[in-house]
Parts: structure tokens; sequence; C-alpha cells
């Protein structure tokens, strides 16, 4: 964990609309747990810039993490079963969006499950000081401490100061290629323009595969809390 004190926040923040998120109503009974390799191959078809487009990216499908006695599974191709309330969420350059829209009414086939786009809702970026990402591509050789320091440096290459990161725990994505190895991370205390930044650029690479994608978290004091 790295930790700094809250400074003063700017204000008046002013929300750019030059990337937005593409939120899909979709219709699919399940996905696999790793179903990040699957879902792009999918869209690529009829989105073939996804990989190589600034600001373009592919949101993990996610359900919750328990309810009703029901708990997420961790292995890779045990299945996740979404609900109507599940989203297709794609970030989108802004002069994309139109083309990006074109995906209602197709159907997907997602490593073997059938996964209907519905109506599309653009969503602007969020300036919650506080953000999250599933997955950030790491060497599998770093500790927590060096994967911090290593994400540290590339956000303040990038003009974000971060005052406080927790980094999650470690998990693999499969591709043809190889295993990528993941963390998750959360940074808080950010400055509107900043949360917004980072969003619109995104950490790391491979965004077309969820990794390196940053959106909304509650309010990091929570995590204080029970770490205190």
């Amino acid at each position: 964990m790295y930790w700094q004190e809250e400074t003063k926040r700017d204000a008046r923040p002013v929300v750019p609309d030059d990337v937005v998120d593409l939120a899909f109503n979709i219709s699919c009974r399940c996905l696999p747990v790793d179903h990040a390799w699957a879902l792009y191959t999918a869209l690529r078809p009829l989105l073939p810039w996804l990989e190589s487009e600034e600001g373009a990216g592919v949101h993990p499908i996610h359900v919750a993490d328990s309810g009703n006695g029901w708990m997420r599974p961790d292995r890779p191709d045990d299945l996740l079963y979404l609900s109507r309330r599940t989203k297709l969420m794609l970030r989108v350059p802004q002069g994309r969006v139109t083309e990006a829209e074109r995906l209602s009414g197709q159907v997907l086939d997602v490593g073997g499950n059938r996964l209907a786009v519905e109506k599309a809702a653009v969503r602007p970026l969020s300036t919650h000081p506080a953000l999250f990402s599933r997955y950030l591509v790491t060497d599998d050789a770093l500790d927590e401490a060096d994967f911090l320091s290593a994400m540290h440096a590339q956000l303040t290459a990038m003009g974000v100061r971060p005052k406080k990161m927790v980094c999650g725990i470690a998990r693999t994505l499969a591709t043809p290629d190889k295993t990528l190895h993941t963390r998750s991370l959360m940074i808080a205390d950010l400055t509107p323009t900043e949360s917004v930044r980072l969003q619109q650029r995104g950490l790391g690479r491979l965004h077309h595969l969820g990794c390196g994608l940053f959106i909304p978290h509650k309010d990091i004091q929570e995590v204080r809390q029970v770490l205190d």
C-alpha cells in the first residue's frame, strides 16, 4: 500500500467528452471467468480499431462478487452467470462512438457463449477521486512493493501524482501466445483533472483485453477504516 494525506481538490471540474464509455444492454446467460481474449476476438471483426485506437478499450464484463448465497468463482474456466443488469462496456474516443453503436443488434459468439448486444447509452467519464482497475499487466516476478513503485512511475510520467494506492491480488489472463500476469489497483485522492486523464489514457498496455482501464470506485476511506 502507498499512502499520503489528502490535499485540496480542483474547483469546478469539467469533464471533456473526447473519450466516453458506451454501456450496452446485453442478453447472455453466462461467460467464463477469463473471457477477455474471447470477447475481444468476437468484437474484432466488427470494430477492428479496438486494439490500435488511442483511448479505446473493452471493459471486463463483471458480476457481483456474491449475493443470495452465491459466491463469484475464481478459476478461469468457471462460469459467471449474468443478470439483465450486466452491461458490455466499451471505452471509445468520441470520433468512434457512431461506429461502436452499430454493435447494437449484433449477436456475438464469445468462446461458445451467445451474447446478444442491445441498445447502448453514452456515459461520460467521471471526476470521482477514487479509481479502480481490475487488471494491470505486470511481471510475475514483481512483488507488491515493486509493482506499486512501477505504477507510481508510470502515473507520474503522465502527470498524475498518486497519493494513495492499494494493490489487489494477482490474477492471470490467457491468450493464444502466453499467459498474462496481472494485478488490480485502486488509486485515491485524485484531483478531477487527474481522474479524467487516467480514465482517458489508461495505464499500461492491452486495453483491448480490459487491462489498464479505470472506473470509479467507492471511497478509499472505507479501506483505510478496515486497515486502521
